[in-house]
């Protein structure tokens, strides 16, 4: 019987190791690291070998705590590992975040698949991970023969647990350019660049990949036959509770470094790759029509230093001077990803003021991102915004629909267990928030509308 599960929860900013009591749907410990890219040998990379060491001791700490019964794990997504015969690494684990596929984003362009195909919007940087394993193979041939195997990054932290080698469709189908969510199979790129035979074998992300290796068995402590799930991309474990309980239609809101919204049995809608939508497919298989922009990096960005404190006098001053701050603090993705940020009426900014116009500016964003993929039904916010009233009760404004705020600090965290359990998930829903009846948050939210227009 599989209770308590280990998840490694691998964030572009923070990674984690969170356990989870099935039984309560609660995380019951934490340990958390910062993760940074290294920016020394070929290229600026992730530190797997520091975020190795940070998943052993903390799956040895945590089952000292209480006994881990299973291990999942979720990702942040634009990031795979090219492999060798003895699953070591070929090259290092790019960083989505480093321009160097740019350089050949011509030659790139010629061959990636339509947008018609994929549902995948072209990207700057690595955000296309097929832009990142066509630079490499073009910089760095020789290691790139190397490889054996291509494997999306939750499966790389379960290849090195397990030494089993997989893939699963949450990761292939997020913005890669290497899967077909109509087809259910990969892309034409796939063919044309000769990829499909150093693909992994694709498994559900439910599926057992097998027991832990002896040799972590041993070094965390963990039986030896702790069974190790294939895992899945982050947003869409935050979506993967809501698909098992909740009637459509509904839209879930995934916020981290990426806020992620996705809108699940909403109407058909035409979806423009040129601001940032896309189509991801969820633990199931489905298609799911999503939009995002960087907003958690923004948040961190904009608050770096400054009080995270607001007054209700502070609110009510930003909502009767309509202080705005427009779109869009990082450029280069989101629904407007090539404005320049503007505040707007900001004169004499007191820090919980700023405070309250950073959190509507998000809040705003978001409902840009639902309104583009026509979300219906009410709104479930994941992740550290839900924690935030001001961003929910804006973002309840702007939507027309109720929103409610998740109760786990990460939803990631909860949805990778799922995968673990064999029931129904008993979720708790979280506090729901209506649109207030103010008119002064409608108006506000109308203001920004309009500056963003005109």
């Amino acid at each position: 019987m599989i209770r308590d599960v280990a998840v490694i929860d691998i964030g572009k900013t923070n990674a984690k190791v969170a356990l989870v009591d099935l039984d309560t749907m609660q995380e019951v410990a934490l340990r958390r690291m910062a993760n940074a890219p290294v920016r020394q040998g070929p290229y600026p990379h992730h530190d797997v070998e520091a975020l190795w060491t940070f998943i052993l001791n903390s799956l040895a700490y945590l089952n000292g705590e209480r006994r881990i019964d299973a291990i999942s794990i979720t990702t942040h997504g634009a990031t795979g590992a090219l492999v060798d015969q003895s699953g070591e690494l070929a090259l290092p684990v790019l960083d989505y975040e480093f321009d160097g596929p740019d350089w050949l984003a011509q030659e790139y362009d010629a061959i990636r698949p339509p947008f018609a195909e994929t549902g995948t919007p072209r990207l700057p940087t690595g955000l296309n991970l097929g832009a990142q394993f066509f630079w490499q193979q073009r910089r760095f041939p020789a290691e790139f023969a190397r490889a054996a195997a291509m494997l999306m990054y939750p499966q790389y932290w379960a290849l090195r647990l397990t030494g089993v080698a997989a893939n699963e469709v949450t990761s292939l189908g997020c913005h890669t350019d290497l899967w077909n969510p109509w087809t259910s199979h990969f892309s034409s790129l796939a063919d044309r660049m000769g990829w499909r035979r150093l693909m992994a074998p694709v498994r559900p992300a439910k599926d057992r990949l097998g027991p832990i290796l002896p040799v972590f068995a041993r070094r965390t402590g963990l039986d030896l036959q702790t069974p190790v799930f294939c895992g899945l991309h982050d947003s869409n474990a935050s979506l993967l509770p809501h698909l098992l309980s909740d009637q459509p239609p509904f839209s879930v809101v995934s916020t981290g470094t990426w806020v992620v919204s996705m809108a699940v049995g909403g109407r058909k809608v035409e979806l423009d790759p040129a601001r940032d939508t896309l189509v991801n497919v969820n633990a199931l298989g489905d298609p799911v029509p999503s939009a995002r922009f960087m907003g958690g990096r923004e948040f961190s960005l904009l608050t770096d230093g400054q009080p995270q404190e607001w007054s209700d006098d502070d609110v009510a001053a930003v909502l009767a001077r309509q202080i705005l701050l427009l779109p869009s603090t990082r450029q280069g993705s989101g629904p407007f990803p090539h404005r320049d940020a503007q505040w707007v009426n900001a004169g004499g900014l007191s820090p919980g003021q700023r405070f309250a116009a950073i959190s509507f500016y998000l809040a705003l964003m978001t409902a840009t991102c639902l309104e583009l993929i026509d979300g219906d039904g009410p709104t479930t916010v994941e992740g550290p915004f839900a924690r935030n009233p001001l961003f929910i009760r804006m973002l309840a404004t702007a939507t027309g629909r109720p929103v409610v705020a998740s109760e786990t600090s990460t939803g990631t965290s909860i949805g990778a267990a799922l995968l673990a359990s064999e029931g129904e998930p008993g979720m708790s829903k979280g506090e729901r928030t209506e649109p207030p009846a103010d008119p002064a948050w409608g108006d506000y939210a109308k203001a920004w509308r309009l500056a963003i227009q005109t």
